[in-house]
């Protein structure tokens, strides 16, 4: 098997999932787009690709040029039918590349708020294991419409939060890939972003709070990333490749 993820801070990469991604056999490449716009591959050549968070917003090709590369390479990807999974920003992208721009929430949502799947995510091979509702963590001032001929699998009070596109390509706008490590790193420097700064979070709170939660937030975040994985092995079987991922 052969996986890419994009990442695009080095605070925002693949968190947790690497301890699921340690247990593939074959190829894990990472594609920065910030760094080398141009792709290692086209995505026909990957089994599965995951594209992560990061400070930029999805409309801002002037000041990130890389988003309209990846946006792009997004697309094919998504042509080509190839096993895709966006995390945040990723989420953001794959969705606006579907037909569904992403908008600005009215209050970012920073913490931990809960979501609840729909019926359709209940029975989603990605979300379904989870329990019908769950504190989720977020980072996000944007949210994103359902895309034309999407699933809606999970929304919070304010947005979509979860969403399929056909069989293989999903949307999470939860962060269900990061480590404590990484989120705590994000609240002290959370300074740098001037939406959370004018939400007025409370940085020392939301710690507190993630303390006694990450744990089993990881614990989903590796399920998800599993039973991605699991749907890129199966579908290079019905290719006749080899099924075989962890």
């Amino acid at each position: 098997m052969r996986v890419l993820l994009i990442v695009h801070d080095d605070d925002a990469g693949p968190g947790v999932f690497n301890e699921v991604l340690a247990g593939v056999e074959g190829q894990v490449e990472s594609w920065v787009p910030g760094e080398r716009p141009a792709a290692p591959a086209p995505p026909g050549a990957y089994d599965a690709i995951m594209t992560f968070g990061g400070a930029a917003h999805p409309h801002q090709e002037d000041r990130h040029p890389w988003l309209g590369a990846e946006k792009r390479f997004l697309a094919d990807a998504l042509e080509a039918t190839v096993p895709l999974l966006g995390i945040c920003l990723g989420a953001e992208l794959i969705a606006e590349v579907s037909g569904a721009a992403a908008q600005r929430l009215s209050r970012p949502e920073v913490g931990w708020y809960e979501v609840q799947l729909t019926a359709d995510g209940a029975s989603d091979p990605l979300l379904g294991p989870a329990a019908a509702s769950f504190p989720a963590l977020e980072w996000h001032s944007y949210e994103v419409p359902l895309p034309p001929g999407a699933t809606a699998l999970a929304r919070s009070a304010s947005c979509l939060q979860a969403y399929r596109i056909g069989h293989t390509a999903w949307g999470l706008q939860f962060h269900a890939e990061v480590t404590g490590g990484d989120f705590q790193h994000w609240l002290d420097t959370y300074s740098s972003d001037e939406d959370a700064v004018a939400a007025g979070i409370d940085p020392i709170a939301i710690a507190q709070e993630t303390e006694d939660r990450i744990a089993a937030w990881n614990g989903l975040g590796r399920g998800i990333c599993a039973r991605f994985l699991q749907v890129a092995a199966q579908t290079q079987g019905e290719d006749g490749h080899v099924r075989e991922v962890l």
